[in-house]
């Protein structure tokens, strides 16, 4: 009767262990199957929603796979939408934010230049019929939400010495001019180099911002 006992703890212990080991498995397909998304998407831009084939050859597994994780493809490009959201999150920390202006302004921009610059296909995926997918343009919006709070605190001391209305409106120009399409436009209809590119939105910026209020206190 002990060794029943003894014996039966073990079996509750093990089970699930072996079901964690299947959802590791389950997540790691996701990924690889978002993963196959995002670089079609990247090497063919023009095609913003490959075929579930293409997807599935691509990460290596069969087209029933995908739609066992998957109910359809759009729910996919959510997916892929969130781990890049927080691929980029990852890989863009906000930095300088106590620096002098030309610090704060030089590493805002390269920041989210390189952001742009490793986005813009699934950005335009995104952007794909967006009106009809609710999800997709909430993420749109969660996006474009990021890139204001990333200013407000990079650019702080100067939107402090604005009235509410006034830095509202200053954030909503300071992301329109530095939205993804902006940075493409320049990369790809006027061939400017990213460190051009860059030149270009930091003097935008400079001239944008009020004065910093150091920059206008008495000597």
């Amino acid at each position: 009767m002990t060794r029943t006992d003894d014996a039966a703890p073990a079996a509750a212990v093990a089970k699930p262990i072996r079901m964690d080991g299947r959802r590791l498995r389950s997540e790691r397909t996701k990924q690889l199957i978002i993963e196959a998304y995002l670089d079609l998407i990247r090497e063919n831009p023009s095609v913003p929603m490959p075929t579930a084939a293409e997807i599935a050859a691509r990460a290596g597994y069969s087209v029933r796979s995908i739609f066992e994780r998957f109910p359809d493809l759009h729910t996919l490009r959510v997916a892929a939408a969130d781990y890049s959201l927080a691929h980029a999150a990852a890989l863009a920390p906000a930095r300088n934010v106590d620096g002098d202006r030309a610090t704060r302004i030089r590493s805002q921009v390269e920041t989210r230049a390189g952001t742009c610059e490793r986005g813009i296909a699934l950005w335009r995926a995104l952007l794909f019929n967006v009106d009809e997918n609710d999800a997709l343009k909430a993420r749109v919006r969660l996006a474009r939400d990021r890139t204001i709070e990333r200013m407000e605190l990079m650019y702080r001391p100067e939107l402090s010495t604005l009235s509410p209305i006034e830095r509202r409106n200053l954030l909503i120009a300071l992301e329109a001019v530095t939205d993804i399409e902006s940075w493409a436009r320049m990369r790809d209809m006027h061939g400017l180099s990213f460190a051009e590119s860059c030149d270009v939105w930091i003097r935008a910026i400079d001239r944008i911002l009020p004065p910093t209020p150091q920059d206008t206190a008495p000597s």
